[in-house]
């Protein structure tokens, strides 16, 4: 088949990120051709970069400057674009206005604005619901959600559905929930013996240090001024916060100082190699205020890392409470969480590392995704 894939950025960086590549590496084995459309593009993957003779870029100009342009100007070219060529398969992972398949992977925007609300100052809400940005989200969202210009919609979640059915009706039976899957080779306990040591003595811990990490993009919605506060409140100064993920940490080093505990907190910027952390960790923290699904999540859980994570992020649907790690279902309640936090750090020790239930789930994942893409593909053959 030819497959067109959507995506502002393919970079090495982020869950989503090592999702898609995962994915095209294995589309790439089956022998389909695959077309990446995309603004930005970065192949590190040297495996990928094997595999070009089928893999193929094309520029999606996307006007600089406004936020609100840029999403505008990436949706309706990537549109303009995609229509040139004939696919078998178009495959959107971004709000865009044309595709056959979408990945609700930044789930529901208009659920985003409602979560964020409850934790923010009725001022800010107020001005955020005012930005020309938001509207341009909802009013591609809405065509998105349109049953005629949509034919297939995945989430990565069951809460992730609900909310879709919620605010725009779609289709039950035209949304097929289909979980994330992990690569069990690169994220298994395994990591540990190999890396934790050499990992820790480059980021100044001990092997005494109870490591609690925090890896994601975008600090706000992921929830880290929750994490210093909640570190804030745990006396012990062996425990230790390491922040990992693309966004400016200036805000939240001044936040740390301000609870005093800027010499326990580690910001170490994005990472290529997030296994070496998992490695690494005691915990994985994780107390978003919205999140339809943290890849990240599944990768600690199957480094054999216990994670703790809000029932907002469908990931959360993973956890086995005590096994795995626990949820959160009151990020108010901090006397909750630090329990929560103090359990993992004390008592849970790679119990999350149940592999084969991960390796059955990115096995299951790639052949749900086929199976929607031959759908499609007799769809569009019969038209």
């Amino acid at each position: 088949m030819k497959i067109a894939l959507i995506r502002k950025k393919y970079t090495p960086f982020g869950g989503a990120e090592r999702y898609i590549d995962a994915l095209i590496g294995q589309l790439l084995d089956l022998g389909h051709e695959v077309h990446i459309f995309a603004n930005e593009w970065q192949i590190v993957n040297a495996e990928r970069k094997a595999q070009n003779g089928k893999l193929f870029f094309h520029d999606v100009p996307m006007i600089k400057g406004l936020s609100v342009l840029k999403v505008l100007s990436f949706a309706l070219n990537a549109r303009r674009l995609v229509k040139k060529e004939r696919f078998d398969v178009i495959h959107s992972f971004e709000r865009t206005l044309y595709q056959d398949i979408y990945r609700a992977g930044d789930g529901c925007h208009k659920e985003w604005l409602i979560q964020r609300a409850k934790y923010e100052p009725l001022w800010k809400t107020i001005l955020v619901r005012m930005n020309p940005l938001h509207w341009a989200f909802l009013w591609i969202e809405k065509r998105l959600f349109a049953p005629e210009n949509t034919k297939i919609v995945i989430a990565n979640s069951r809460r992730g559905k609900e909310e879709i059915i919620k605010h725009y009706h779609f289709p039950e039976e035209r949304i097929q929930v289909i979980y994330n899957g992990v690569n069990t080779s690169r994220f298994n306990p395994a990591n540990r013996e190999k890396y934790r040591s050499a990992v820790r003595m480059e980021l100044g811990l001990f092997d005494s240090d109870r490591v609690i990490l925090f890896l994601g993009s975008g600090f706000e919605r992921k929830g880290l001024s929750f994490a210093l506060e909640m570190l804030a409140g745990l006396s012990d100064s062996r425990i230790k916060l390491v922040v990992a993920g693309k966004d400016n940490p200036q805000k939240y080093r001044k936040l740390a100082n301000q609870f005093g505990i800027k010499d326990r907190v580690i910001f170490i910027g994005p990472t290529k190699e997030p296994e070496k952390l998992y490695a690494a960790a005691d915990v994985f923290f994780l107390p978003t205020i919205y999140e339809p699904f943290s890849n990240a999540c599944l990768e600690a859980m199957a480094s054999g890392v216990p994670v703790v994570t809000t029932r907002v992020n469908g990931a959360s649907e993973w956890i086995r409470e005590g096994i795995d790690g626990y949820v959160i279902d009151d990020l108010g309640d901090m006397s909750s969480c630090r329990s929560k936090l103090a359990q993992c750090l004390g008592q849970i020790s790679c119990k999350a590392a149940d592999t084969r239930r991960f390796q059955l789930s990115w096995q299951e994942h790639v052949e749900a995704v086929k199976s929607i893409y031959d759908g499609v593909f007799c769809i569009r053959a019969g038209g």
